[in-house]
């Protein structure tokens, strides 16, 4: 069940501004979960999310929304971080690397502000496997990087509509937008030129449901996550 202390006490500005000040949100505001095509990484399983009362439970309501973007915050902060980690036994070049720190900021900071404002609606700190990713080759880590950042556009692109509480919508907006900056930065790093190539014929960026989405990204997440009261409608 929803706290609804929680949902009733966190307006606009202090959503925005708690524990994490918001001048320094807005810095470092930017990168999202993963991306659609994330099998051309390299996934060796096929978890899906679980929605038959086992599992992760993440909530209800924007509670369940909030949980679910804090999960595929944790997975990137994980994965640039052990990109930066092995950044001596990477083939990325210089400017790429420093690329890579800056993203990871940017994750850290996303995953950090969910869980504190979500306080003890949080789900746990979640085990990631990162098994099926070669750390030493650029090809790899910037394929894997492309994967999921357009996976965590597609992720608020099909939750936006959803979210219930206009605060949330709002910093939901402004997140998935430094996402879909990274997402073109990365296009144009692996093929220059090709900042906008995965938006659709209309120039939308696509979206997906979250049982879709964790079906992609559970193959690099431990836990099953239990989305059976993530809301539809």
């Amino acid at each position: 069940m929803e706290n609804s202390n929680f949902t009733e006490e966190i307006q606009e500005e202090n959503f925005l501004s708690r524990k994490v000040e918001r001048r320094s949100f807005l810095r470092f505001a930017g990168a999202g979960a993963a991306g659609v095509a994330l099998l051309a990484a390299g996934c060796k399983k096929d978890r899906q999310p679980d929605n038959m009362g086992g599992g992760l439970y993440i909530g209800s309501g924007d509670i369940a929304i909030l949980n679910y973007a804090y999960a595929l915050e944790q997975l990137e902060a994980a994965f640039y971080t052990e990109v930066v980690a092995k950044a001596s036994s990477n083939n990325l070049n210089e400017m790429e690397k420093a690329y890579m720190k800056d993203i990871r900021d940017h994750e850290i900071a996303h995953r950090e502000f969910f869980k504190t404002v979500l306080g003890g609606n949080a789900i746990k700190s979640l085990t990631v496997d990162f098994s099926s990713i070669d750390f030493t080759k650029r090809d790899s880590i910037l394929g894997t990087a492309k994967a999921f950042e357009n996976l965590g556009v597609a992720a608020y692109n099909g939750a936006g509509f959803l979210i219930k509480n206009s605060a949330y919508l709002v910093v939901a907006g402004q997140i998935v937008s430094v996402e879909a900056r990274h997402a073109a930065l990365i296009n144009d790093l692996i093929t220059p030129g090709s900042f906008a190539a995965d938006t659709d014929a209309n120039g939308m960026d696509k979206s997906m449901s979250a049982p879709e989405v964790l079906a992609i990204a559970g193959n690099y997440i431990t836990e099953s996550l239990n989305v059976k009261d993530f809301p539809t409608a």
